[in-house]
């Protein structure tokens, strides 16, 4: 993975450590995508991180799928904090891909094994992933990350 190094706000920003531990535990992502007409569009999901990609398990029926089948362009953000010096999160950006059957069933993929696993721990409690046929998955390796945690700054 070649990630753009972050140029500003390199005194909050996250180490790779803490920005993996925080994608590793964090449950909801707000992605956003190009619409037909241009417009912006931003729904929320539950993701898992795998330590080099953000996994999506989208309705494959949602405008947000729509949008990536014509243009696979994405910027997600998770973030967390109430108070300005709690404030913390990460953008990632980038080109999705699509991955397995569509919508997914279960059919046997070597590579969904981690992604389903880190995903129905994290967000069902199980270790299998349940498949409703509606869902497929979409993965963002991203191209680019932004980092921030205020929590650095009380220290300055």
């Amino acid at each position: 993975m070649t990630v753009t190094q972050q140029r500003r706000g390199r005194k909050i920003m996250m180490t790779p450590g803490e920005l993996d531990e925080f994608l590793t535990t964090q449950r909801t992502c707000r992605v956003a995508t190009v619409s037909a007409d241009g417009a912006p569009h931003v729904s929320t999901l539950w993701f898992a991180w795998d330590g080099t990609s953000m996994w999506l398990y989208s309705v494959v029926r949602s405008k947000r799928w729509t949008d990536l089948r014509r243009d696979g362009r994405v910027a997600i953000v998770v973030d967390t904090g109430e108070e300005y010096d709690e404030l913390r999160g990460a953008e990632l950006s980038g080109t999705v891909e699509f991955v397995g059957e569509i919508p997914r069933t279960g059919e046997l993929r070597a590579e969904l094994d981690v992604p389903e696993m880190l995903f129905a721990r994290k967000n069902f409690g199980l270790e299998e992933m349940p498949h409703d046929g509606r869902h497929a998955w979409i993965r963002l390796t991203p191209q680019k990350i932004v980092s921030w945690d205020f929590r650095k700054l009380s220290g300055q």
